[in-house]
Parts: C-alpha cells; structure tokens; sequence
C-alpha cells in the first residue's frame, strides 16, 4: 500500500490569511515539491517556491539557507511509502503487485520531484541526497522484497537462500537504473517481464 505523510491534507491557505510555523512550513516544502515535478532541479529557484507558497522568500531562506536543504527536506516529508504488499498467494503475484506499488510511489508529485534530482544533479551535489534516496525509497523496497521472498521460502515456491541482498536489490535497481538512464515510465508489461524473465527464474533457480 502506498501511502503518504500528505494524504487528504487540508487546501492551502489563502494569500490573505498570516500563517506561521508548521503551516507556513508546510506550505514551502509542498510548492517545493511543485516546483521540482514541474520545472525540474535546475529550474528550481527559492523565489519561486516562495512565490508558490505565497510568502516572502526571507520566509524561505530564515529556514533554509540553501536550496539543497530545502529539497531534502521536501523530499523527506513528501516521498510516499510502500508501506505493505498484499498476500496474493504467490511471489510472482506477490511481486508484481509491489512493482506496480514502486512504480506509482516513483511517479507520484513526490517520485517525480526526486526523480528530477536524480537525473539533474551533478554528483557532488547528488550526493547530498544519497541519505534521502537510500532511507526513503531503496531500504523500505528492499525489506518489502525480503518479506514477500521470505513467503514464498514457507510456502516452498522459493529456495532457502534467495533472501540475500544481491537477489533482493535486483528490482529496485532495475527500476532506478531503467527510469534514470532510459527514461522507462515501467508499463504493466515492463513489470510481467521483470518478474517473469528476471526475478522468477532468479528466485527459483535451484528449485527441484
């Protein structure tokens, strides 16, 4: 299931209305977020996310002082979570499902303002937002993996060992490397190819 700190968050406030705090604050990090799904990392600028949010942009730099803190920070708060896979009966199934879950967390407003990130940044900067890449998005995939090949072991469809990480960052790495260097926007039939010609085969490899 994905699911979002954001989910069913109330409208912004009107120009006219004085906000503060975590209001204003939130505000920010939403027309950061904007800002990156719309004009990308080198067309992000912080007059324009103030002017997004309705603010002054000293509103912006007394609480950020750099652009890069400010995205990471977007990031942190925004990025959706794949937070659960559905028992389908099967890892293929199994699988399948939570690619499709991956695929819509990356292309979500939050997936696509990283992705703007990560195809925009030069590597100094890139690595900046190494921590928020690996914490937010690659770790949670990877144990959510684990936990569907780990079904599949107790179920005998998958062989005792596969729960290693070179079997398990087999899918997110696809999906970064494919979305990055390729520009894959991952269509259901991409998914059934993954699973089927790459991870099935993988996974039950050693089987009788």
């Amino acid at each position: 299931m994905v699911t979002s700190r954001w989910t069913a968050a109330p409208a912004r406030p009107a120009a006219s209305l004085r906000r503060r705090g975590p209001v204003l604050e939130r505000a920010i990090l939403e027309a950061t977020l904007d800002q990156l799904s719309t004009v990308g990392w080198n067309g992000l600028t912080m007059e324009g996310v103030a002017a997004g949010a309705q603010t002054g942009k000293a509103a912006v730099y007394r609480r950020w002082p750099s652009k890069e803190d400010l995205v990471i920070d977007a990031l942190q708060a925004g990025l959706p979570q794949v937070d659960s896979v559905p028992d389908l009966g099967s890892v293929r199934e199994d699988l399948l499902e939570l690619c499709r879950q991956m695929r819509d967390a990356m292309f979500s407003r939050p997936g696509s303002a990283l992705l703007s990130v990560i195809h925009e940044c030069d590597t100094l900067t890139a690595e900046r937002f190494h921590g928020v890449i690996i914490q937010g998005v690659i770790e949670p995939g990877v144990e959510l993996i684990k936990e569907v090949v780990s079904r599949g072991i107790t179920r005998g469809e998958v062989r005792q060992e596969a729960t290693g990480a070179s079997v398990c960052d087999v899918i997110p790495a696809m999906m970064m490397y494919r979305s990055k260097v390729c520009g894959s926007e991952w269509r259901d039939q991409d998914l059934v190819e993954l699973i089927d010609e790459v991870m099935v085969p993988l996974l039950l490899r050693h089987a009788d």
